[in-house]
Parts: structure tokens; C-alpha cells; sequence
């Protein structure tokens, strides 16, 4: 993240994105499930610097008790890329199956690699490091935006060195904190397609637009909570709430797979709490966090969650061969997020509710 701040944020998110989409396209050569995770734990590696990157970036250019809405508006993405991607993704194995001799997997890899690439370069022309590099703002809109932001550092109690932010309790319980929310997160859109598919729906086209309703749903849920806790100065029960809701979403929709209508319904309540998780759990450390401190305490804390995006994915499919169904990994998954939402409520009001 040091780095990342030296050589500036457009240089550092593009050549992640360029990277990404090319480490993406080589997902064409998977041919065992060990190549295939291990590919996966590469890219993970990569979002370890990209998703912190921004997270660092926006701290530069927004106050605290803006944070939620900004980080659920960013994280939006995921949702959406979810309704377009997984119906695309099912289109384009169906329609490009045997052409030129590859299987339609290996083009979905591909051409889905492309856009990151394209945005990785656009990046480079589009994007402004810091406010004062902002061409479009005035002097006068500068100084505000910048005496905002330094007000905003000065109010925190934040580590000053990266050995202070090892030996903080802070990160480590901000930690297992974004630990659980990202067990569920990377859980539920990794295995999204298998769900809709164990409900009774078939086809790889209709599994993917049935997959769209659970983010869509998600869309509006984040989005709404974001602006509820950054209106009301309140973090805690804006994250255990949808924590909660996410647990039992999993496991009503894994007791009920064999009911498409009730299962994607949950699945939908699944969606909506997990993935509202993610964005507001920002807004907890960066409450405490500025400066060197955020740079080193945003890295470690968003390690320990890739590290939980790797494994998630991979225990669920674990579960699922020894117990020869879905729910043994969807209750492991609820209870991540209970243990998640009891962790939040042992955070400090104090601290956190700006």
C-alpha cells in the first residue's frame, strides 16, 4: 500500500487490472481442479492489492460519515457484475461451445477477460490520484474537500507505524471480523450457480438469470444501508442485522432446495445481508485509521480476508463431496456470519459510530 501511495493510485489500479485480465484469460489452460484453485489463489492475490488500493484511494478524497454510502455504491459492482455476468457467462458456454475446438468455459475466460483490460488502460487517462490533481474541481472546491479530510484524519486515533498496526487489537478483531463477511461473500458468489441449479433450475442460460435476482436484490439492500448508517452515525447493528440475515437466508434456502420459488427467495435475503456486509465493514476501521496507519492497517486487515476468499470456495466443495450435498457448506456459512455479527457488537460504539 506504501507502494501503491508512492507511484499514485491510477498507475497502481490499472496495472492490477491489466494483470488481472490477462491472469484471467490463462484460466484457459485449467485442466485439473488443483490448477484451477491455484489460479484462483493467484487472482486472489492481485484483488489483495486492488481491492485495499481502493479502499486507500477513496480515503483520500471522502470523509468518515461519508463512508458507507461511497464504499456501497463502490461495491455495487459485485452485485451488478452478478446479474450481467452470470447470464452472459451462460450465453457465451452455450453459444461458443466446440468453436475453434475450445469448450465454451475456455471462451467464457477469455472474453470476460477483456473488459478488465480495457478499464486497466482507461484508467490510466481517466482517473485523478489526489484532489489536488483534480482538474475538474476549482481551487476553491480544493482547499474545502482537502480541509474536510484533514479535519476528518485529525479526529482519529490511529497507529502511526506498520509495527504499531501489527501490535494493535484493533486490526486483529477487524480481522476476524472481515474474515467471516468474506467467508459468506466469496461463498455465496462462487457457488451461486450450483444453488439455483440444486433448486430445480436447468440450463446454463436460465441458471444465470435466475442467479441475477439474489444481486439484484443486493443492489438495493447496500445501498440502502449505506445511506441509513452514514445518516445516523451508527455502524454496529447496520452490520449485524444484515449479518444475521444472511445466515438464516443460507439456511432456509439450503433446507429448502428442492422449492425454487422459497429457495431463491432466501437466497435472495442471503445476498442482500452478505454482500451489504462487505461495503459497511469499512466504515469500522477507516473510523480509526488515517494515514500510515490506514495504509498498513487496510493491507493486513484485507489479507486476512483474501485469505478467507481462497478458502471458502474451497471448503464448501470439501463439505459438499463428503456429505454429498449443499447444506453442510451453507451452515458453516451462517455460522461465520454469526460469529461475524457477535464480533461487531464487541467493537466500541464510541469508536466507530461517526
Amino acid at each position: 500500500m506504501r507502494t501503491a501511495d508512492r507511484i499514485g493510485a491510477k498507475v497502481w489500479i490499472a496495472r492490477i487490472m491489466i494483470t488481472w485480465g490477462l491472469m484471467s484469460a490463462s484460466f484457459i489452460w485449467v485442466t485439473t481442479p488443483n490448477m484451477f484453485y491455484f489460479l484462483r489463489f493467484l487472482l486472489g492475490m492481485m484483488e489483495a492489492g486492488f481491492y485495499p488500493g481502493i479502499i486507500l484511494y477513496l480515503t483520500q478524497w471522502y470523509p468518515s460519515h461519508r463512508w458507507a454510502k461511497i464504499i456501497a455504491l463502490f461495491m455495487s459492482a459485485i452485485p451488478i457484475s452478478g446479474i450481467f455476468g452470470n447470464p452472459l457467462s451462460g450465453w457465451i458456454m452455450d453459444a461458443f461451445h466446440d468453436v475453434a475446438g475450445w469448450h465454451g468455459w475456455q471462451w467464457m475466460f477469455v472474453i470476460e477477460a477483456v473488459p478488465a483490460i480495457i478499464v486497466g488502460i482507461a484508467v490510466l487517462y481517466v482517473l485523478d490520484d489526489r484532489i489536488a490533481k483534480a482538474k475538474w474541481l476549482t481551487d476553491a472546491e480544493k482547499a474545502y474537500l482537502e480541509s474536510e479530510i484533514t479535519a476528518d484524519h485529525h479526529e482519529k486515533e490511529s497507529p502511526h507505524s506498520v509495527a504499531a498496526v501489527f501490535a494493535d487489537k484493533r486490526i486483529w478483531h477487524m480481522c476476524l471480523i472481515y474474515f467471516c463477511f468474506v467467508m459468506g461473500q466469496y461463498g455465496l458468489t462462487f457457488w451461486m450457480p450450483t444453488l439455483v441449479k440444486a433448486s430445480g433450475v436447468s440450463g446454463n442460460f436460465n441458471i444465470g438469470l435466475i442467479s441475477a435476482i439474489p444481486f439484484l436484490s443486493a443492489v438495493i439492500a447496500m445501498n440502502l444501508c449505506g445511506r441509513s448508517a452514514d445518516a445516523r452515525r451508527e455502524r454496529r447493528w447496520h452490520l449485524v442485522i444484515p449479518a444475521l440475515a444472511g445466515a438464516v437466508g443460507f439456511v432456509v434456502s439450503s433446507l429448502a432446495a428442492d422449492n425454487t420459488v422459497i429457495a431463491i427467495i432466501f437466497l435472495s435475503i442471503a445476498a442482500c445481508g452478505v454482500l451489504t456486509c462487505a461495503p459497511l465493514f469499512w466504515s469500522l476501521p477507516t473510523a480509526f485509521l488515517s494515514g500510515t496507519g490506514a495504509a498498513a492497517g487496510i493491507a493486513v486487515i484485507n489479507s486476512v480476508g483474501n485469505l478467507a476468499g481462497f478458502l471458502s470456495p474451497y471448503l464448501i466443495g470439501i463439505l459438499k463431496d463428503y456429505t454429498h450435498n449443499n447444506q453442510s457448506g451453507m451452515f458453516m456459512l451462517a455460522g461465520t456470519l454469526v460469529v461475524g455479527a457477535i464480533a461487531v457488537l464487541r467493537t466500541s460504539a464510541r469508536m466507530v459510530n461517526r
